[in-house]
């Protein structure tokens, strides 16, 4: 794959980030932070400049498409779209939209996209059933009683974290372009867990914000992941075969596993207080965190990619729906 193809990729699954005109400034200063640091790391200097272009609309799907000439690039490109369409739940009619657009422009039948969209939705369906969309109405009654409700040993839920961050890492490393969407199911499902240890009930509501509170955006931390695997050389599974390999080449990659891991001891600690952390020191504290996290995910590494050879589809889907 050239450049200008990456870059076209890159391009595209920008627009799909900012396809339902939803984004707050937060989330966009974390995806503008994201495009300077992979021009950093792959010597993409105009990738700002990419974003910049999508935010202002001064390019186009059509545009990009141009330049993608071979059909696996193409559907790489619309498979990388629907995931960041779907990394926050249910398709906008907005991305619904831009999804029929770009299945257009990139020349793609329903018959090539068939497969993978179901496979997509059904992650989708998966994880809006492993933790409630609303809190259920004993939740006020339980977070009432919270200082009260006997909590998991520290031990465990360390080891929770750990298996949690383990998995995540080794999602990332996966050569399925669908396979990085179920990395946030398991990261609402952990922090669920974790409150639920401290006797507080959640919905997926509230952990999707205290996530983001945390400072871990759900649409650039899935965009991160995708450019990484892209420009690392491991490029995802497109019309039945798969583009690229796992391998050394995939440079930075189980970034997830950090990510993870920061987030679950931040979680911890905020349930673990009485929850009385404001956003800035949640942020702070995950920052904190996100270091040691990595030099453990380097500690770990060997660990990942061994699991990431013994997960399938079905596994995964089994993890995310919690059985």
């Amino acid at each position: 794959m050239t450049l200008d193809q990456q870059k076209s990729i890159l391009t595209i699954a920008l627009l799909a980030a900012f396809a339902d005109g939803n984004k707050d400034d937060s989330e966009r200063e974390e995806i503008r932070r994201i495009a300077q640091s992979l021009a950093g790391d792959a010597g993409m200097a105009d990738l700002p400049r990419i974003y910049q272009d999508v935010l202002l609309q001064r390019t186009s799907a059509k545009a990009a498409a141009a330049a993608l000439s071979e059909p696996l690039h193409r559907q790489l490109a619309y498979e990388m779209a629907v995931c960041v369409c779907d990394v926050d739940g249910r398709q906008t009619a907005a991305e619904r939209d831009f999804l029929a657009m770009l299945k257009t422009v990139l020349q793609l039948d329903k018959q090539q996209t068939a497969a993978f969209d179901q496979e997509a939705d059904a992650l989708v369906e998966v994880a809006e059933q492993a933790v409630p969309i609303a809190a259920p109405p004993a939740a006020a009654a339980a977070t009432a009683a919270a200082a009260a409700a006997p909590t998991a040993p520290d031990t465990d839920l360390d080891q929770s974290i750990l298996n949690y961050a383990l998995l995540n890492g080794a999602l990332e490393w996966l050569p399925q372009s669908w396979a990085s969407m179920a990395i946030i199911p398991l990261q609402v499902k952990m922090v669920y867990g974790i409150g639920k240890a401290h006797g507080v009930e959640l919905d997926q509501g509230h952990i999707k914000e205290f996530i983001a509170a945390a400072g871990v955006g759900l649409t650039s931390q899935y965009l991160e992941q995708f450019g990484r695997k892209l420009l690392g050389g491991l490029l995802g599974k497109a019309a039945g075969k798969t583009i690229g390999r796992m391998g050394g080449a995939a440079t930075g990659m189980a970034f997830s596993f950090a990510t993870t891991y920061a987030l679950g001891q931040v979680a911890r600690r905020y349930y673990a207080g009485g929850r009385v952390m404001g956003t800035a020191m949640l942020r702070e504290t995950f920052q904190n965190l996100l270091g040691p996290a990595k030099q453990l995910q380097t500690q770990y590494l060997p660990q990942i990619q061994h699991k990431a050879t013994t997960l399938d589809a079905s596994q995964i889907l089994a993890m995310v729906r919690g059985t």
